[in-house]
């Protein structure tokens, strides 16, 4: 009921001071005014403990200071402030495009490349509460596994089930990426971006890496590159004639300046992941430079709390005449 958090006109408030100079002029008053009549014996009268009436005789000057606090407090107006805060989210539009081809089997990371980028993918994705992401997948050709959607749990499903063999083997980065583009050109998003992922040499596909590029930069996209791969050598999966797998250990091949070139001409950013802790590293400092923007609108609603005390005033009021009239009516 008295619930406030300021006061329009707080100086109003030192009004309050004045009732110290009252108190002190009751005191006197109540000290000096007290009548008399001599009687040769007071036995008759009782003893001198505290009554109603005699209580009843000072409740009107109690009333009185309370009645002229809560009437200054009511003056000062005190206020309450309510608070409405519209929050709008500005998502971003994100493909990540995947090499799936066989080389991705490749163990320097642990258990291989493939699924080290499928897992930490997965917790990027689950980290984008407000953005739509896509994935389109690339080896020798390429395919949209999932177009852009706001539904997480479908997209890291979407995403487990991706392994090598899918589609034709090879490495068609320029095929990949005009996918991804493709997903991307018509969105009305402000921010659109590619996290385009690999670990070999453009050799397949009739699209150019750097001329698919070119289109990203046309439409706003930007593009972040990732090679991934240790330096020096990896052990590589390797088939027999007899369709046995083994590992041998391989030379690690990046077409390091394609991947710098395509991120320079959409102002992207190109990374090298070299085990599993630097591919985290990674997305993690993508998701950094790449927020989702939020605009908070906060609107505050002044509501007055001054009747309460003005309405607590009037009842004291009304109670200090009934005692005045009643019980406050002391024989002389």
């Amino acid at each position: 009921m008295f619930e406030f958090t300021q006061f329009a006109y707080p100086k109003v408030l030192w009004l309050l001071l004045l009732l110290v100079p009252l108190a002190v002029w009751y005191f006197f008053k109540l000290k000096n005014s007290h009548p008399a009549l001599t009687f040769s014996n007071t036995g008759d009268f009782g003893n001198n403990s505290l009554s109603v009436k005699k209580i009843a005789a000072f409740a009107p000057y109690v009333f009185n200071f309370i009645i002229i606090a809560l009437l200054i407090v009511a003056l000062a107006r005190p206020q309450s402030t309510s608070s409405n805060e519209t929050v709008t989210k500005e998502g971003i539009d994100i493909v990540m495009a995947m090499d799936v081809s066989g080389s991705m089997l490749a163990r320097d990371f642990k258990p291989n490349r493939l699924e080290a980028a499928k897992n930490v993918a997965a917790d990027f994705i689950q980290g984008r509460e407000n953005d739509r992401i896509g994935l389109v997948l690339f080896s020798g050709e390429s395919f949209t596994q999932c177009p852009l959607t706001a539904d997480k749990a479908t997209l890291v499903n979407l995403m487990s089930v991706i392994r090598e063999g899918m589609i034709e083997d090879g490495t068609a980065i320029g095929l990949g990426l005009a996918n991804a583009v493709a997903r991307l050109k018509n969105s009305d998003a402000k921010s659109k971006i590619v996290i385009l992922l690999t670990d070999g040499v453009n050799n397949m596909g009739e699209i150019d890496p750097v001329f698919a590029a070119e289109i990203a930069a046309r439409y706003g996209i930007r593009v972040y590159t990732i090679g991934v791969g240790k330096n020096g050598l990896a052990p590589f999966p390797v088939q027999d004639p007899f369709g046995r797998v083994y590992y041998e250990n391989m030379e690690v091949r990046i077409d390091e300046p394609t991947l710098k070139k395509i991120s320079s001409l959409t102002d992207g950013q190109y990374f090298r992941a070299t085990d599993n802790f630097s591919l985290k590293e990674i997305y993690g400092e993508i998701d950094k430079l790449e927020k989702t923007k939020m605009q908070t609108l906060t609107m505050n609603k002044t509501h007055d709390r001054f009747m309460p005390w003005l309405l607590a005033a009037a009842v004291l009021i009304v109670v200090n005449m009934l005692i005045k009239m009643t019980l406050g009516r002391f024989l002389p």
